[in-house]
């Protein structure tokens, strides 16, 4: 009989039950909130590799994760991304995990929707700012929409949930928030929007694209019904139902209203460094006795330091005088 995993909790009480992994600092896209157009990228020395990636998760669902994320840069730009899936199946078989997610651009979706549902991926998010396709290539620099529409009915077809993440840029999408909306609920998606997090140089300045959800939300009530949910995913967002359209529209805010009171959450970077707060800097290497051993007792002593630094919340402000909050981007963390 297999012994119950040791929990995680941290210095808050709360339980730590949700990771998400880093796969790569790389992406194909340049969102204009997200990256600089010319990034440099960590050496492919410097990454973990899927195996390392792999044994990192494990030890970490033997620590009682029950969610893992995958996310990027964009994850499934990573050579043979498809492995680190397979050998997370295993935990899903198992039931020591209750899921696997991806969050993604939906550039690749197309070749890759299928293997992701036959490796246990039930649903995943989308990031999509704009339906405009000139507005589409100014915000991703770099993005097709016509590719991303392909990737979102392939991933459906394959019989994946598919939410949409939509980042609200004030002067650049607040206008077609609501047909954003639309379009995904009648297409059977639901839709998160998310706050504009100051993290990293982007050649723009956050305080000019900050836009706070609660003015949204408040114009989005005089077309809707918003009715409160208790619909959950584990992750940050909190959602109301549109009673109109019958769909979930959920809503991350965390400068305009943090939701730190109910982190259950812990980030990994493609290098192995654990990141216990999105909006801090305070981290723990992993790699180091990740590689220095073939057990795992040196790296879960290593969470477990790790765990017992765990802040009470970030400090996110839209600061011109402070801008990045953060140095290091989100793809680098983890979004």
């Amino acid at each position: 009989m297999s012994l119950a995993p040791v929990e995680m909790i941290d210095p808050f009480g709360r339980r730590v039950t949700y990771l998400r992994v880093s796969v790569t600092d790389r992406c194909d896209f340049r969102c204009t909130y997200c990256m600089s157009e010319d990034m440099t990228f960590l050496p492919r020395r410097d990454l973990l590799t899927l195996e390392e990636l792999d044994r990192l998760c494990s030890a970490f669902v033997a620590k009682g994760i029950r969610k893992i994320r995958i996310t990027g840069g964009e994850p499934l730009v990573r050579k043979n991304i498809l492995f680190l899936f397979r050998q997370l199946a295993r935990h899903l078989s198992s039931g020591a995990l209750d899921e696997v997610t991806l969050t993604t651009n939906g550039s690749q979706l197309n070749r890759f929707a299928g293997a992701l549902a036959d490796c246990g991926l039930k649903r995943i998010n989308v990031s999509l700012d704009t339906l405009d396709r000139d507005r589409f290539r100014e915000i991703t620099r770099w993005g097709d929409f016509d590719q991303v529409m392909a990737g979102i009915a392939a991933a459906q077809q394959a019989g994946i949930a598919i939410k949409l993440n939509t980042v609200a840029v004030r002067g650049v999408n607040d206008g077609e928030i609501a047909d954003i909306i639309a379009f995904a609920h009648g297409r059977g998606m639901d839709v998160t929007l998310i706050e504009t997090m100051p993290m990293g140089e982007t050649g723009s300045t956050r305080a000019d694209q900050y836009l706070p959800l609660s003015e949204v939300r408040e114009r989005l009530g005089t077309r809707w019904t918003l009715e409160e949910s208790d619909y959950a995913t584990g992750g940050p967002a909190r959602y109301v139902t549109i009673r109109e359209t019958g769909g979930r529209l959920g809503f991350i805010t965390p400068l305009s209203h943090n939701f730190c009171e109910s982190c259950n959450r812990i980030r990994v970077t493609c290098t192995g460094t654990l990141y216990m707060c999105l909006g801090q800097d305070d981290a723990a290497d992993l790699r180091t006795p990740l590689r220095a051993s073939e057990g795992d007792d040196l790296v879960a002593a290593a969470i477990d330091e790790a765990i017992g630094r765990k802040p009470e919340g970030h400090d996110f402000v839209i600061d011109r005088d402070r801008e990045p909050a953060v140095s290091r981007h989100m793809s680098v963390t983890g979004g």
